[in-house]
């Protein structure tokens, strides 16, 4: 689960599992507009290349 604090005065808001949320900080007034990250990794991740490769190299 993930704690929501609002951005202008740090009181906490919400506790949960979500993946878009909107949610007034009934202290400040504040609109607190949130999104999940889907992966916590990058989405494409390259191979390591391998020595003696020659691709992309113009001999």
């Amino acid at each position: 689960m993930q704690e929501v604090r609002c951005a202008s005065c740090n009181r906490k808001l919400a506790m949960g599992v979500f993946q878009q949320l909107s949610i007034k900080c009934p202290r400040c007034g504040t609109l607190n507009s949130l999104r999940a990250h889907m992966s916590p990794e990058p989405e494409c991740q390259r191979a390591p290349l391998k020595k003696g490769s020659h691709h992309g190299s113009s001999n």
